[in-house]
């Protein structure tokens, strides 16, 4: 009833509403500099957040925003900004101007494309923008330079950008329930990688990651692959064959050949000295 009660106020712009809605969450500015609204059915952004201005982290998941007020950027110490769950077509061009930006969290809302402003966010080095509508990775993502991590799964993808070798700091990407029939061969070309994850997709095939010194874990769950990907012996598999390695199945081949091997030598050592004997017999 509480639920119902205050996703009817939220229909109503009045400061008696808005405080109902956020009760006296944003009296102060709380102590760790973080601000969490999530979940408050906000329909409009409450101005009063912006004279916070040495405000770190802001959670505004899960409720029903379409936009944001040109007065965000004055949240200009923002680091952690949390828009998933919302109702956003477009990524409302303030965002591009928190500047100190490096968590920005997008997921779950109706996003298809992402501004080439956003390259202006030089410390960003976490995204995510999975359970949208992206057809393809919008180019600005390759641009920015000091990415870790990229949540892109539950898309409509079915390729990467080529230009995304330039991340030289990605270290995880996540890439499941999306359309890949192939592998993405520029991920061969990210040596920074550790985590790859493209569960359920349609890749038929997999290339060897053996020589990606980085690896730690690659999730292929749920693809119709006909091989599991080969990869170092520290690299952790989740998937069909994750406990069967090819190089290890040729290492203990090559052990069993060449213990063959030693005891034909053997073998044959026994018979010739069996041979030599009776031949002196045979003499004497």
């Amino acid at each position: 009833m509480g639920n119902a009660i205050m996703s009817v106020v939220s229909f109503f712009p009045s400061k008696s509403c808005q405080h109902y809605l956020l009760g006296d969450d944003i009296e102060d500015l709380p102590p760790d500099k973080m601000m969490d609204l999530s979940g408050k059915h906000l329909r409009r952004f409450p101005l009063q957040v912006c004279a916070f201005t040495e405000l770190i982290k802001l959670y505004l998941s899960n409720n029903n925003l379409r936009s944001l007020p040109p007065e965000l950027h004055l949240l200009n110490c923002l680091q952690i900004l949390a828009l998933d769950f919302n109702r956003f077509k477009e990524l409302p061009q303030v965002v591009c101007r928190l500047r100190q930006l490096s968590a920005l969290y997008l997921g779950n809302n109706y996003l298809s494309d992402l501004p080439a402003e956003l390259s202006s966010l030089a410390e960003l080095k976490t995204l995510w923008i999975e359970g949208n509508c992206f057809e393809q990775v919008p180019r600005v993502v390759s641009e920015l330079k000091h990415l870790r991590i990229l949540h892109a799964g539950c898309n409509q993808l079915n390729k990467l950008p080529k230009d995304l070798w330039r991340l030289r700091e990605l270290q995880s990407i996540w890439i499941s329930g999306n359309s890949f029939s192939e592998f993405p061969q520029v991920l061969l070309e990210i040596d920074s990688l550790e985590i790859i994850d493209v569960d359920r997709n349609s890749i038929r095939f997999f290339p060897s990651l053996v020589h990606m010194k980085n690896l730690k874990l690659v999730i292929y769950d749920r693809n119709p692959c006909k091989n599991g990907p080969r990869v170092g012996e520290e690299v952790r598999r989740v998937g069909k064959w994750a406990d069967y390695r090819p190089e290890a199945t040729e290492e203990l081949s090559q052990e069993k050949n060449s213990e063959q091997m030693e005891e034909n030598e053997d073998m044959e050592t026994t018979e010739k000295s069996e041979l030599n004997k009776d031949s002196d017999s045979v003499q004497e």
